[in-house]
């Protein structure tokens, strides 16, 4: 029977669907917005110092900064934990030595650059007794970093050189912060675990009994003019 006989049924057609109206625009974008922050690295969140907190700003040259160093490394008491780029400052080599004689443990984590063909920082502070580790897990691992007595954070552009002291502008920051100084031992700590120690060169110079001060400046005006002949910068 044709649809002429009979009566043809046939769904009806919905209505036309028509443009988006604004505030459906919206929605979507909102919905969208959220969903790409909630996908975003969180950033850390701003922290205040402590109460009792405290700090003192240096700058270079001659601005007392290599001073600030050798005064702070001399009330260690516990620890000293070291992150260091370049290391050719005889006062705080000295400073140092002194710490880990007074039973302060002492420990520092040094670029790949002190691991070469010469005798380097990495060497002195082996060969002293002091626990020494190379990083080699980063372009460069340039980090000035001193936590004291995990009260203490000594940082900032100043490397622990002569010339850092002498010829540089500079900045370094001494803060008394036990929060503060715990992040940075937390983050010395991650740096270690990549690190492999250095047990230094074999047949390294040491210093005669009695004649350590001597030989030591010795050694860093050494090590001073390899650093500014091989790189010409801090």
């Amino acid at each position: 029977m044709s649809c002429l006989h009979r009566v043809c049924r046939q769904a009806a057609p919905g209505p036309a669907a028509g443009p988006e109206t604004g505030a459906a625009v919206v929605r979507r974008l909102a919905v969208f917005l959220l969903v790409v922050l909630l996908l975003l690295p969180t950033p850390s969140l701003a922290e205040k110092f402590s109460p009792e907190a405290s700090w003192e700003l240096y700058f270079s040259p001659n601005g007392g900064a290599a001073a600030a160093i050798v005064r702070e490394l001399n009330q260690a008491r516990q620890s000293v934990y070291v992150q260091a780029y370049s290391f050719t400052s005889a006062p705080i080599a000295r400073a140092l030595l002194r710490a880990q004689q007074r039973g302060v443990a002492v420990a520092a984590i040094l670029d790949k650059s002190q691991q070469t063909e010469k005798y380097s920082a990495a060497d002195f502070l082996a060969h002293a007794g002091i626990k020494t580790m190379i990083d080699s897990a980063h372009a460069i691992a340039h980090n000035k970093v001193m936590v004291i007595d995990e009260q203490t954070v000594i940082t900032g552009s100043f490397n622990f050189t002569r010339a850092a002291e002498e010829k540089n502008a500079e900045n370094l920051l001494v803060i008394r912060d036990a929060r503060l100084a715990a992040r940075y031992l937390a983050n010395w700590r991650e740096h270690a675990a990549h690190s492999t120690v250095y047990a230094g060169r074999q047949g390294g110079e040491r210093p005669a009994a009695g004649r350590e001060n001597g030989w030591l400046e010795k050694v860093f005006n050494i090590l001073e003019g390899q650093l500014l002949r091989s790189r010409r910068h801090p």
